[in-house]
């Protein structure tokens, strides 16, 4: 692994710990701030919003500065927000708390993204990408695993703190190992903004937020699934979040690998399409233990192999807007989170079992799908002459 790439790597686990642990620990901070488990999964949802609000709003602010700095800056912001929620002595004060706490996530991983592609070697960029979100898989594997652990056994506060000391670590090693990239000259933020008017980039958005909630139809209602219907017992959930987390660790990896093999497109729809299989497959065979397992492997790797892919088709679609467009596309991934919660529990409303939201999933990736397969024939119909500007539109820094 590129040295160079570790802070960036860093930066995910720190991120995918606060953003993940945060399901895991709702009934400790429900019962210490005295609200009920609903109310403190408004917590969730600050988050969530954090992350639309802060994606575009801090590149805007701050796309003029060199990559480096910017990132430290994003860093030094998620530690101080994050040791702001360990301290946070109310419910609502840790509801502002969370809601800052997101504002610098998307803005990091759409910087953190370009810098990783800049760097990396020829044809290897999406793999690149794939090493800086290796970080949220590895937080999935171990991170929030042994946060709910400590905040289970001792204090959710103590949690949070494991996320600023990440944080700390994450800003030494930014300063010492990321190179220090020039900024874009000449920025022109009412051209950057132009990018919004082309319909290939609405088309992205679409397919990443509706696309990507198939993942959290799943993942939202992981732990009933396997109690209720698979019949695992409650303290099995953690081992098996965690194979999940394997899963998504090995998938990430696979994912940049088939974005630098054929295109960030086409690896995004055979995902998607992937996705929409596996979802269905879920459905008929949470009953059976074993095959539940495999399939929760299955899905995670199959849902994080889409990291990388989505992330270098924003970027290459974004000429002189790539941060911004890489922020957005985060962005659009955590409206997916919510969208794929809330369809998720519909069903689960009006009566339906635990493996209902798995249909709805299939659905919404089945709609990623067509958004994908819509974009590759859109660049298949054009000229000759704009096939090649489009190629040329990124060209990565060595």
């Amino acid at each position: 692994m590129n040295k160079n790439l570790i802070p960036l790597t860093l930066g995910g686990l720190g991120i995918g710990i606060t953003e993940f642990v945060m399901m895991g620990l709702l009934p400790d901070i429900a019962t210490d701030l005295k609200v009920s488990i609903p109310e403190a999964g408004h917590l969730i949802s600050a988050y969530a919003l954090g992350v639309v609000i802060g994606a575009p709003l801090l590149i805007m602010i701050a796309g003029k500065y060199p990559p480096k700095k910017i990132l430290i800056a994003l860093m030094v912001m998620f530690t101080a927000f994050n040791a702001f929620s360990a301290f946070a002595p109310t419910f609502d004060t840790l509801f502002i708390a969370r809601l800052l706490s997101g504002l610098p996530h998307g803005a990091f991983f759409g910087v953190g993204s370009v810098v990783a592609s800049r760097i990396a070697e020829k044809g290897k960029a999406a793999q690149a990408v794939s090493l800086m979100f290796m970080g949220l898989t590895i937080a999935n594997i171990l991170g929030v695993p042994l946060g709910t652990f400590i905040g289970h056994n001792f204090s959710w506060r103590i949690s949070f703190a494991v996320v600023v000391f990440v944080g700390l670590v994450t800003l030494l090693f930014l300063k010492l190992w990321l190179p220090a990239l020039p900024a874009t000259e000449n920025r022109d933020l009412k051209s950057e903004l132009s990018f919004f008017k082309k319909r290939d980039a609405w088309i992205i958005i679409f397919m990443i937020s509706i696309g990507t909630g198939g993942l959290f139809t799943w993942y939202s209602y992981i732990a009933p699934l396997m109690t209720i219907v698979a019949g695992f017992s409650a303290n099995a959930v953690t081992y098996i979040l965690m194979l999940a987390g394997v899963g998504m660790f090995i998938g990430n990896y696979l994912g940049g690998k088939l974005a630098d093999r054929f295109s960030p497109a086409k690896a995004s729809a055979v995902l998607l399409i992937a996705m929409v299989v596996t979802l269905v497959i879920v459905h008929f065979l949470s009953f059976n233990q074993p095959l539940a397992l495999i399939m929760t492997f299955i899905t995670g790797a199959v849902a994080f192999a889409l990291a990388s892919p989505i992330q270098m088709l924003m970027i290459q679609s974004a000429k002189g807007s790539e941060m911004l467009a890489a922020s957005a596309s985060q962005a659009s991934f955590n409206i997916g989170n919510a969208l794929g919660a809330f369809f998720g529990g519909l069903p689960l409303v009006y009566g339906f079992d635990y493996t209902s939201p798995a249909y709805v999933g299939a659905a919404m990736a089945l709609v990623g799908a067509f958004f994908a397969f819509w974009l590759i024939k859109r660049n298949t119909l054009k000229s000759p002459e704009e096939q090649v500007a489009s190629k040329s539109e990124y060209v990565p820094m060595h």
